[in-house]
């Protein structure tokens, strides 16, 4: 999935309202993705939180078919800064 695709995803999902604090995904060479609220983009700024993993898992997740705890157990998300962050963003993506 492109980063248009993953973008527009997250944007989706975040439309009725995210969370107030910021969070960046991370997906390497794929670009970034930063979130605050509901205003989404692929800025590379500094947020409370940041995500990273690859767009493949990224979409697996926004999808349903990677749970968001196990792709952090089973390594394949880590998380830099504010965990709470995170975890708040499980109830949104």
């Amino acid at each position: 999935m492109s980063l248009e695709q993953l973008t527009n995803d997250i944007r989706d999902k975040v439309s009725g309202g995210g969370i107030e604090e910021s969070v960046k995904f991370d997906l390497g060479e794929d670009g970034t993705i930063f979130l605050q609220g509901s205003e989404v983009s692929n800025e590379d700024a500094d947020a409370d939180c940041t995500i990273k993993m690859s767009a493949e898992d990224l979409s697996d997740m926004l999808s349903g078919d990677l749970n968001p705890t196990a792709a952090f157990m089973g390594g394949k998300m880590q998380v830099e800064g504010d965990m709470s962050v995170a975890m708040k963003l499980g109830s949104v993506v």
